[in-house]
C-alpha cells in the first residue's frame, strides 16, 4: 500500500463558524479551545467533512485532553450553498458526546441518531432564533 501524504491547512475561518455554532446551539459541553479545524486538499473520499477524536490512551498515558479535529474536504465542501455548509459543520459537531471524552458517537446509537432530518431541525431552530 502507497501512502500519500495529506495536504491540509489550518481553516480560521471554517473555526469562526463552528465557534458561533457551539455558542448559538448552547453546546455547553464543547470546549471550543480543544476543537481544531482544517481543510484538506487532495482527501481520498466522498465526504464534505469529517471529524477525528483522540482516543483515550492519550488522556491516560500522555495525559493530554481530548481534542477534536474538523475536517472539510475543500473540493467538495467549499462548492456546497452556505446553508449546506452549516448543516455540515452542525452534522459534525453531533457526533461529539457529551462527555467530551475524545470519542465518537456513530450515525445510530441507542438515545441518539445523526441524519439530515435530525440537522435539518437544528438548522430550522438556528433560522428561527436570529444570530447575535
Amino acid at each position: 500500500m502507497i501512502m500519500i501524504p495529506m495536504n491540509y491547512a489550518i481553516a480560521p475561518e471554517i473555526y469562526k463558524e463552528v465557534k458561533k455554532l457551539i455558542e448559538r446551539l448552547d453546546l455547553h459541553y464543547i470546549d471550543p479551545k480543544r476543537v481544531h479545524c482544517i481543510r484538506s486538499f487532495d482527501a481520498k473520499t466522498r465526504a464534505y467533512a469529517r471529524i477525528w477524536g483522540m482516543s483515550r490512551l492519550f488522556y491516560e498515558v500522555a495525559g493530554l485532553k481530548p481534542n477534536y479535529i474538523i475536517e472539510v474536504i475543500a473540493k467538495r465542501y467549499d462548492k456546497l450553498p452556505r446553508r449546506e455548509q452549516i448543516k455540515t459543520l452542525i452534522h459534525e459537531l453531533m457526533h461529539i458526546p457529551k462527555t467530551f471524552s475524545g470519542a465518537l458517537l456513530s450515525h445510530r446509537g441507542r438515545y441518539h441518531r445523526i441524519n439530515d432530518r435530525e440537522v435539518e431541525k437544528i438548522i430550522q431552530t438556528l433560522e428561527k432564533t436570529p444570530a447575535e
